[in-house]
């Protein structure tokens, strides 16, 4: 069977698209992340260009220990088709200019036979930049081991989907040697993005009062309940673009939590603004990296 690849196509405008270039660029940011405090079991790391997010993105990934790792699931949502559920990728490859990423086929197979998954248009699939963002990083920190990846473009997630994704991805997060990479910005903000709350009167600075509306978001996600981020994204309706592959996993872990004699704890370690607003008329988007580990009792 000759391979259907998917190919890198935000390379050269939304990241480096030369291979020496985008790996020394990866490794400095990996350098500055300081030292690895844990083990990933899922992540969660922003999807914009490189030159917003790859330092901020760098702390997630620096919490993979790649020899643990065979099999890698990205979760990210859909910018470019509107989808209720999840799809699965029709590819065998992703390519990336760091190498080619081959695409589970066994995994992606059982997927499909719980007929719970639709399958990505090929035209949406090489669109979509959720997924792709997460590759470069991913190829750089696991270089020259063996793994696979599992591409899940996650849409609309209406009534008990969230809990129907979150129980069949808990049986593959058990496997201590699956990692889960959820893709994610956090608030944007602007009247582009038509969402641009604010007190007047409180004298905080635009930019302070989204730090605070982001970290209680982070707070609700560190709480790994996935009733209490429901309810703080109805509170506030923040505008974070992955906020259902944030709650697939956290249906996961919980289900998972449930069934194993676990402790999980979930970390966010960088936060960043693409801009400080401080007019009503300027505009940004947060990212945050964070982690989940799983301890055994």
């Amino acid at each position: 069977m000759s391979d259907i690849i998917r190919s890198a196509s935000h390379a050269g405008s939304w990241y480096n698209g030369n291979q020496r270039d985008l790996d020394r660029q990866l490794g400095k940011w990996l350098d500055s992340a300081g030292e690895r405090v844990g083990q990933a079991r899922a992540l969660i790391s922003p999807h914009a260009g490189y030159s917003y997010c790859g330092e901020t993105a760098a702390y997630a990934f620096k919490q993979i220990v790649p020899d643990s790792v065979d099999r890698i699931f990205v979760l990210g949502p859909s910018h470019v088709v509107s989808l209720n559920g999840c799809a699965l990728t029709t590819c065998t490859k992703y390519r990336t200019p760091l190498g080619d990423m081959n695409v589970d086929l066994a995994v992606n197979d059982e997927l499909r036979q719980t007929r719970q998954f639709d399958q990505m248009e090929r035209r949406d699939e090489e669109a979509e930049h959720s997924i792709e963002m997460q590759l470069p990083f991913l190829a750089k920190v696991m270089a020259n081991r063996r793994f696979t990846i599992v591409p899940v473009l996650v849409g609309s997630l209406p009534g008990t989907r969230q809990q129907t994704y979150g129980n069949i991805f808990a049986h593959y997060m058990e496997n201590p040697r699956n990692l889960f990479v959820i893709s994610s910005d956090f608030c944007h903000w602007g009247d582009r993005f038509s969402f641009s709350p604010f007190d007047r009167s409180s004298g905080v600075p635009i930019f302070e009062q989204i730090t605070n509306m982001d970290r209680a978001g982070m707070n609700a996600i560190e709480t790994l309940n996935p009733t209490v981020f429901n309810d703080y994204l109805k509170k506030t309706q923040n505008t974070i673009c992955g906020r259902n592959p944030i709650l697939i996993m956290l249906q996961a872990a919980e289900h998972f939590r449930q069934i194993n004699n676990h402790t999980h704890e979930f970390q966010f370690l960088n936060y960043s603004q693409s801009n400080k607003v401080r007019s009503p008329q300027d505009s940004s988007v947060s990212y945050a990296a964070g982690v989940l580990f799983v301890h055994p009792k």
